[in-house]
């Protein structure tokens, strides 16, 4: 199994899945399922020591080892706050692990059900949870991923928007109105330049 650039999943067979698990000596047990992902692979995994597992294997050259790892360490922290989430288990001193090229990590499965957001306090309960991950992410400074800013998520954004060749083709084609896409600049222009001024 070699990760290459333009099919880096290609040879992750049920085989390199189940061999991933085994790398880290814990045993398998042959049932293997995978799971919705939209830019990573992510199986779950039977394990007769460690109950149902989840494997998520990460996109090569879409994030450094030092982004990932930052993730994982947070989910730690969350964990240890006590909040209901799945932190990646460690193996010696590792949360991130590499097999045959392809990094990966290895996460207890846990069981959830979608919130209930009619249900009376709902959206309290979701409000508190997010108010706590929140306090927990302030103890200390991200320093791997890159910020979440108006420039880069806002500006940057709309401005590669707005010059898309597909919209211009769109709006020659009769298929998009040219006034919404001027009505879009100048209404995302006023809000960027409210967030810059927070």
């Amino acid at each position: 199994m070699n990760a290459s650039v333009s099919r880096p999943f290609a040879e992750l067979s049920p085989d390199a899945v189940l061999e991933a698990v085994e790398s880290l000596g814990m045993e398998c047990d042959g049932r293997l399922f995978a799971l919705n992902s939209y830019e990573n692979r992510v199986y779950q995994v039977g394990s007769p020591t460690h109950g149902m597992l989840v494997l998520k294997f990460y996109r090569p050259q879409r994030w450094t080892d030092a982004q990932i790892v930052e993730e994982l360490e947070f989910g730690t922290e969350l964990a240890a706050a006590d909040l209901p989430v799945a932190a990646a288990l460690a193996t010696g001193d590792r949360l991130l692990h590499q097999r045959a090229g392809l990094r990966f990590a290895v996460f207890p499965r846990l069981a959830a059900r979608p919130a209930e957001i009619d249900a009376r306090g709902s959206l309290e309960l979701v409000g508190r949870t997010l108010g706590r991950m929140h306090a927990v992410g302030a103890r200390r400074r991200f320093l791997q991923r890159p910020a979440l800013s108006s420039d880069r998520l806002g500006w940057q954004a709309r401005d590669a928007l707005l010059g898309s060749r597909f919209l211009e083709e769109m709006t020659r084609l009769g298929a998009l109105d040219a006034s919404l896409m001027d009505k879009y600049a100048e209404v995302s222009a006023e809000l960027l330049e409210t967030v810059d001024k927070q």
